[in-house]
């Protein structure tokens, strides 16, 4: 029985709920094709962390996030 565990850091604009149904919809899908799975075998569970407690390369994703979003404009 196949456990597949998605973490998202929190958005602004959060993720919403028809978009975490054709996540577990694609992955369990995924699985079947893949793997062979019983789509009914398949568990998926989704986390969303908030993007304080979230570091890529040595930076929270606060921070990349800022500087992707370059200067803001008055």
């Amino acid at each position: 029985m196949p456990l597949v565990n998605i973490r998202l850091a929190r958005r602004d604009v959060p993720t919403t709920a028809a978009q975490k149904a054709a996540l577990i919809a694609g992955v369990t899908q995924l699985m079947q094709q893949v793997l062979d799975k019983r789509p009914e075998s398949v568990t998926v569970i989704i986390d969303e962390i908030d993007p304080e407690n979230w570091g890529q390369g040595g930076e929270p994703v606060t921070e990349i996030r800022r500087r992707s979003q370059g200067p803001t404009q008055a």
